[in-house]
């Protein structure tokens, strides 16, 4: 119900506004024609203006068609019309009275070549712009993920990796805050690591890395932020793009972006649909260390096939209230259908080696999973520049139903339903007040509001019924409210050093209920995060940044849920309720240089952090029955541990030795100490890792683009789990058609089909080998189509600071 009148208020704010802005008053056609004045050729797309003339404000627009023509009603009045289109020189019409039907005839737009030039200068930019508290990863050139998902971007932005399973690290630590658009979205909804396998590519412009969040951001995220700008555009007219995709295994899908803009509308939506076959395996062989019985073996091996297919849309309405103020309504929708098949082998022997079981076990699950969100932003910019309002309110619920009925030895033996439902609401105001040319103030709060209830049911088939297991089943109720009010203060006090020092408050309530067992948790603290980021401009070409944080990593649900996973009935996954927020502190130095045709961009950071998460593997002392004989539960858990010291260094190095060709690599060391114990067990352990990542970009003969990347994960371990290195490689072609309009783009990701992940663990009762590989080698072909956009204006990004590329602002 309250979803149904928060959107009747949105289809009525909408209504309200069209409404509004028609006017009871004479209705005049208006047409014409626009050619290129070169060739007398239509030029399609072109935009048409209609500016007050009094009031020097845009009223209407539109757009010519595929025969240059234009046909568009407006208000009989006085008007300014422009005629535009991109790379061409507009034409302008002043004061022109449409007080009837009429045409105004011709219009022949000459290419203009400071424009165009300027957009060879814009293409041939760095994709990585530097600000004081982030780095700006622009996404338009990367050919390796043309077709491929927002996944397969994240795993080719410097500092981020991306593991087998699909973990997001930010230089190797899994906890990080992804953001959309700078706020929590239900594009990504429920299960992150599945939605950002499933949204496309071509919908991202830019992924910003912020290693060192000021203050405005939410203190989430030990390792920082990963905020994903999506693409939109204010031309007056409309223009978008399209692609289209095919791959193998069986796999294709559409997306595009469009815009329309006429008058003070702007109208936006970025779209998808993918269907993708994802074949993975794995394997497991464990030792059993039985005292003084003979040690016994376990092999199991699993075949994973899963079918991902999801539908998402982002479409919204801008209103451009005046020239400084604006409102935006927009509504996110996603539908994801699931369906995995696990089938596992498990082999038994003895001491010998010699075959004493041999089992089947077959899980195919089916998953539905549901995200609708309502989203309203209220943007306000007074008369002094840099003088601004901003408020938001956004509402999401999800839903996600797994089912599935698990057969044993080719006979129906168990079900097993998961399901989950989550409501999520955000209201944020940021305020920001210059105090000088150089200085400003700003202040803000933000309140985050999650109600998260997950209902696990396991039934085991008795009597030809199914029969539900008191003591597997369960449900939890898992809320989290934060509360949340900031302020920081940023000045340039020089020409070369500028700073911003901020400070949040964050107050949050965690209730964890366990409605079946009656066991309820509340956990609530009010925290402090201080954060500063200051830089030093040496010259043109060279600056040094310095920050520090303190930031928090609270558990997630699939942590704090206490249910057993059941795909495998020997490994399990098992949350656990008590575990408790870890707090970090971390220091950020940055440096980066600009010497002729190469950019040296690197780092040196450390991070200390309390009550870290840790995930131990564990004999649970239950077993279970294989074909007569009992065989171990080994249980993974996560627990707090006392303290995590990581050091670091990174760098980035581009090379741009000629217009076609370009090198980029990118390095990242790291070394880890684990300092604690857990039920009398010391998991104190030392880790040195690092990994590397190279892109190298080419265009041959016939303008075809061909794009390189290697990366290599150096081996690492902890107390309990050894991890061998992986090396992955990834191709990419690219041919431009019709003029620009077009690109036809082919890749392979990982080309030796050697991306998996091989490890070791042992305890005191097993030890255990595994190798794992969620998605096998794929190909995919890509064609994508630009209408009212030029590629090189594209890859230049839309509405961005392209200048501002290593300078220091006193604001985010």
């Amino acid at each position: 119900m309250k979803k149904l009148l928060f959107f009747l208020c949105l289809l009525g704010t909408i209504t309200t506004v069209v409404g509004q802005n028609s006017k009871q008053a004479k209705k005049v056609t208006i047409t014409g024609k626009v050619l290129d004045k070169s060739t007398n050729q239509p030029l399609e797309y072109a935009t048409i203006i209609f500016q007050d003339s009094a009031k020097k404000r845009s009223v209407t627009g539109g757009i010519t068609n595929s025969k240059g023509t234009f046909s568009i009603e407006v208000v009989a009045d006085v008007y300014d019309v422009t005629v535009e289109f991109i790379s061409f020189k507009s034409q302008y019409v002043k004061g022109k009275s449409l007080t009837k039907d009429m045409s105004l005839g011709n219009f022949f737009l000459a290419e203009d070549a400071q424009a165009l030039e300027a957009i060879e200068v814009i293409a041939e930019k760095t994709t990585v712009e530097i600000k004081l508290d982030k780095k700006i990863y622009n996404v338009g050139k990367d050919l390796t993920v043309r077709g491929g998902t927002v996944s397969d971007v994240l795993d080719n932005v410097p500092s981020v990796s991306v593991d087998v399973e699909g973990n997001v690290s930010l230089r190797g630590n899994e906890n990080v805050r992804i953001l959309i658009n700078g706020k929590p979205s239900g594009l990504v909804g429920l299960n992150s690591t599945d939605a950002l396998r499933q949204l496309p590519a071509e919908a991202i412009e830019k992924v910003e890395i912020i290693t060192s969040p000021s203050a405005r951001y939410d203190a989430e995220g030990t390792a920082g932020i990963l905020n994903i700008i999506l693409r939109r555009s204010k031309l007056q007219g409309v223009n978008g793009a399209i692609t289209t995709n095919i791959s193998y295994p069986k796999g294709y899908g559409v997306s595009g972006n469009i815009n329309y803009r006429t008058g003070d509308f702007n109208f936006f939506t970025t779209s998808g649909y993918n269907y993708r076959e994802v074949p993975g395996n794995s394997n497991t062989f464990t030792e059993y260390f039985n005292g003084d019985e003979p040690n016994t073996f376990l092999d199991e091996d699993r075949e994973f096939d899963r079918i991902r297919k999801g539908f998402n849309s982002n479409f919204g309405v801008e209103w451009y209230i005046n020239d400084k103020t604006s409102l935006t309504t927009s509504i996110v929708y996603r539908n994801s259908d699931n369906e995995s098949e696990t089938s596992n082998i498990l082999t038994q022997f003895d001491d010998a080696f010699n075959v004493t079981n041999v089992s089947t076990r077959f899980d195919p699950e089916a998953e539905d999973d549901k995200t609708i969100q309502y989203a309203i932003n209220f943007d306000k910019n007074f008369e002094k520049s840099g003088h601004k309002l901003t408020a938001d309110f956004q509402y999401e619920s999800s839903s996600e139903v797994e089912n599935s009925f698990i057969l044993v030895n080719g006979d129906l033996a168990e079900q097993v339903t998961t399901d989950e439902n989550q409501d999520r609401i955000l209201l944020q105001t940021d305020y920001t007040l210059p105090l000088s040319e150089t200085a400003q103030f700003e202040f803000g709060y933000r309140g985050n509001f999650l109600d998260l209830n997950t209902d696990y049911l396991v039934a085991f088939l008795e009597n030809d019924e199914f029969v539900a297991d008191t003591n597997l089943s369960n449900e939890l109720n898992y809320r989290e409210y934060v509360n949340a009010f900031y302020t920081q203060y940023g000045n340039k006090i020089s020409s070369k050093f500028s700073f911003l020092l901020g400070l949040r408050l964050e107050d949050t309530r965690i209730t964890v209920n366990q409605i079946t067992s009656s066991d309820l948790e509340r956990k609530n603290y009010l925290s402090l995060f201080p954060t500063v980021n200051l830089g030093y401009e040496i010259s043109e070409n060279q600056s040094i940044t310095l920050g520090y944080n303190r930031r928090i990593r609270r558990p997630r649900s699939r942590f704090i849920n206490p249910f057993p996973s059941r795909s495998s009935i020997t490994n399990v996954f098992q949350g656990n309720p008590d575990i408790n927020p870890s707090f970090s502190n971390g220091v950020d130095l940055g440096y980066l240089n600009r010497f002729g045709k190469l950019t040296l961009n690197t780092s040196v950071y450390f991070q200390r952090a309390t009550d870290v998460f840790n995930f131990i593997s564990e004999d649970t002392g239950q077993t279970t029955i294989l074909n007569g004989e009992e065989v171990p539960i080994i249980r993974r858990t996560p627990i707090n541990l006392a303290r995590n010291d990581r050091f670091g260094f990174e760098f980035t190095l581009t090379y741009n030795p000629s217009r076609k060709w370009r090198l980029n690599g990118n390095f990242n060391l790291f070394q880890s100490y684990n300092r604690g114990e857990f039920n009398g067990v010391n998991f104190g352990a030392d880790n040195l890792s690092w990994f590397v990542r190279i892109n190298n970009k080419v265009t041959l003969p016939g303008n075809i683009d061909w794009q390189t990347r290697l990366f290599y994960r150096g081996p690492n371990e902890d107390a309990q789990n050894i991890r061998k290195g992986i090396f992955s490689a990834n191709l990419a072609f690219s041919k431009d058609l019709f003029k620009d309009k077009a690109s036809i783009a082919f890749n392979i990701s990982d080309v030796f089909n050697s991306r998996k992940r091989q490890s070791e663990s042992f305890t005191d009762t097993f030890r255990s080998e595994g190798e794992f590989q969620w998605r096998e080698r794929s190909f995919n072909l890509s064609f994508t189509y630009r209408f009212n956009q030029k590629k090189k204006r594209e890859r230049g990004g839309r509405g961005q600071d392209n200048n501002d590329e290593g300078g220091f602002s006193a604001a985010p």
